[in-house]
């Protein structure tokens, strides 16, 4: 299978990055284009418009970024220009941003609640992340969904824990009509 865009130069960059120590350099600059890029959309819809040719995209890149990130970065970003791939430009630099909480054992965890948490619930909840898992700390990420009606869903990566009353009226509901069809087939 192919590996996806973002991830090949996201790679590359983290080789580049681990070769000449500059590991957390480059994740600061990382962040500051993710956040660029996510808070100018007319930059986006310039850099992907067809009739622009790629040397006024470089030199718009140029312009923007040299001098305010390092030369490997701008590097970067004109190789993704040439290559025809702006539109993963987001993705490659959050995909970089990824690899070096990945690398630092940073983990990010999500946590859905029917109402805001307080503090102390908080901590407690990253506590007990830090003690259950391998990673030495957490991005928390809090989202109030009153849905759930009680307990919370966790999601670190691609592992869920949902211990949510709402999931669990849900799977009640599912073995009761599993149970109604088995009284119905014998019934008949």
């Amino acid at each position: 299978m192919a590996k996806l865009v973002s991830n090949v130069y996201g790679d590359a960059l983290f080789e580049l990055a681990l070769q000449q120590d500059k590991i957390d350099e480059f994740n600061e600059e990382a962040k500051a284009i993710v956040e660029t890029l996510q808070g100018n959309e007319d930059l986006s819809k310039m850099m992907c418009h067809p009739k622009i040719v790629k040397e006024e995209k470089i030199e718009v890149v140029e312009n923007i970024f040299k001098g305010r990130v390092s030369d490997e970065i701008v590097g970067l970003m004109v190789m993704v220009i040439e290559k025809d791939h702006f539109k993963d430009m987001e993705d490659i630099f959050s995909y970089y941003i990824d690899q070096v909480k990945e690398y630092k054992n940073i983990g990010v965890a999500y946590v859905k609640s029917p109402m805001e948490l307080s503090s102390a619930q908080k901590k407690s909840i990253e506590k007990k992340l830090l003690d259950t898992t391998d990673y030495v700390s957490f991005e928390m990420n809090y989202e109030v969904e009153p849905d759930l009606i009680g307990g919370l869903v966790i999601r670190i990566g691609d592992r869920v824990v949902d211990s949510s009353v709402k999931t669990k009226i849900y799977e009640l509901s599912r073995e009761m009509s599993k149970i109604q069809l088995k009284v119905g087939e014998t019934a008949q």
